[in-house]
């Protein structure tokens, strides 16, 4: 079964990519045990020619935020893609 046929979230978060064509986003999961589950998202912004997106902005979610994000943004038509760049290194636990 692929990953994205799932109807529920898989229990532990995975790392993801979405896009709307002008903006992506990246799902990473940080912290993952039995009382605290997150993830951080980074913010892109597409640039033309083929450069890297851009990165705005990196924020860090509970795992039930990052999930509320992921479906909006798929209710809003943006679509999974590929990775678009490296992931920047982690932030610093705090």
């Amino acid at each position: 079964m692929h990953v994205g046929d799932r109807k529920r979230p898989p229990l532990s978060p995975q790392e993801g990519w979405l896009s709307d064509g002008r903006q992506v986003l990246h799902f990473r999961p940080r912290r993952y045990d039995r009382w605290s589950q997150s993830l951080e998202v980074t913010f892109g912004e597409v640039m033309a020619g083929g450069e890297p997106p851009l990165l705005k902005k990196r924020r860090e979610l509970t795992r039930e935020q990052a999930i509320k994000l992921w479906a909006q943004k798929r209710q809003q038509g943006w679509q999974p893609c590929a990775p678009q760049w490296l992931p920047p290194a982690p932030l610093s636990p705090g």
